[in-house]
């Protein structure tokens, strides 16, 4: 079969990122796991930061074993992502808080990150002139993700127990997994070692350019991560049903998605990448200031609902537009592992986003005063953004 960038780079990542974007459909659990094994929400809303934790480590220690191998660095996604979910489900039927973190936060977390990176530079090579596309379609399906799961989840959750939901999720994920790690490849024109590189992890985190794009991802994932993973116990303050509350989190995976693939893929058309999360802050800090948390939900319920739809668009965007504003200032060769650096910022944003949330719920009762801060947090972004430089690696 003639190797194309549909069959081996567009499709196998894909079918990575649609399994382990799963992780967005969360939510879905807090309530039943707290009430099985007796914690407060916030206790079990850690084992998803702590998964998101080890996501941008594993990410940023895992790039040189993507540049050495991608179809070693698939697998070892797959193990990894698999194997921790059935350690969850583990920690479930023991009722064990701690294993419920080891699996689904640590070793799950090391297969979201090794699995994210894996696909993304193979793509860029394929797309070589619309790198935004390129990314948009690597990471879009991780957006996406969460609206299948949702469903998956959804359905399972009323007919089985509760640790086989993560086992069967297991045996679901590993088949397109096992699928994908057989097809990427590299385009044949590009040579890996050909390429010498001068990289040096020192020199990168001393560059002004990747400190500021540090600390914009940082602030676009913490805020995401803020409302993404609240988002069933938020809606359900305001008494919807299981029904709606999983609709409503599907819909968000669809945005989140369609923000990974649409706005990276507009971001092609701009003189200077960078001015996208100037536009995604400033959308984001407009809609968040809507969200007054004195507001009767019933009154303004479209309001909340669309928020939390648009953050997901462009939460999403602020990955899949992340390796190629890199790539524009750091040029092809070392991109794995630039971006898996980078991606230390989703690990920082893991452990502080969703529980900032949970502190402030517990100060006040209430998921809605997460939207002020949010205001703050994404004009601080903006400024941050105005301050990259313009010089270009070409």
């Amino acid at each position: 079969m003639k190797k194309n960038k549909w069959l081996n780079g567009a499709l196998p990542a894909i079918l990575i990122h649609g399994s382990i974007g799963s992780v967005y459909a969360w939510s879905l659990f807090v309530n039943p796991i707290s009430e099985h094994i007796g914690k407060s929400h916030s206790a079990v809303q850690f084992a998803f930061s702590l998964a998101i934790f080890f996501l941008g480590m594993s990410a940023a220690f895992g790039g040189k074993i993507v540049e050495k191998n991608i179809n070693i660095s698939s697998k070892i996604s797959l193990g990894c992502f698999c194997s921790g979910l059935l350690v969850a489900g583990l920690g479930v039927y023991l009722k064990s808080l701690l294993l419920i973190y080891l699996g689904y936060g640590v070793i799950m977390g090391i297969g979201l990150g090794i699995g994210y990176i894996t696909p993304v530079k193979t793509l860029m090579l394929w797309f070589k002139d619309n790198k935004g596309l390129a990314t948009g379609i690597a990471v879009c399906a991780f957006g996406f993700a969460s609206s299948l799961a949702s469903v998956i989840i959804t359905y399972l959750l009323s007919k089985v127990e509760l640790y086989n939901v993560f086992v069967i999720l297991a045996v679901i994920y590993m088949f397109p997994m096992i699928f994908a790690s057989f097809l990427l490849e590299k385009p044949k024109w590009w040579k890996e070692e050909n390429v010498k590189s001068d990289f040096k992890y020192k020199d990168i985190i001393k560059n002004t350019n990747f400190i500021l794009i540090w600390f914009i991802v940082y602030f676009n994932i913490a805020c995401g991560l803020a409302l993404i993973p609240i988002a069933s116990p938020l809606l359900s303050e305001f008494k919807l049903n299981t029904t709606t509350i999983a609709l409503v989190v599907s819909i968000m995976g669809i945005f989140n998605g369609a923000g990974r693939i649409g706005i990276s893929a507009a971001s092609d058309k701009l003189s200077d990448r960078k001015y996208i999360y100037t536009i995604i802050a400033t959308i984001s800090a407009v809609l968040c200031a809507f969200c007054h948390p004195f507001d009767e939900f019933n009154k303004k319920s479209f309001i909340f609902i669309l928020t939390l739809c648009i953050i997901s668009a462009c939460y999403g965007a602020g990955f899949s537009c992340l390796p190629s504003l890199l790539s524009d200032l750091f040029g092809m060769n070392d991109i794995s592992k630039i971006h898996g650096l980078a991606l230390t910022a989703w690990a920082i944003a893991g452990l502080t986003g969703n529980q900032f949330s949970s502190m402030l719920n517990n100060i006040h009762g209430s998921y809605k005063f997460v939207f002020p801060w949010l205001v703050l947090f994404y004009i601080i972004e903006a400024i941050l953004v105005s301050r990259i430089s313009k010089k270009i690696n070409n």
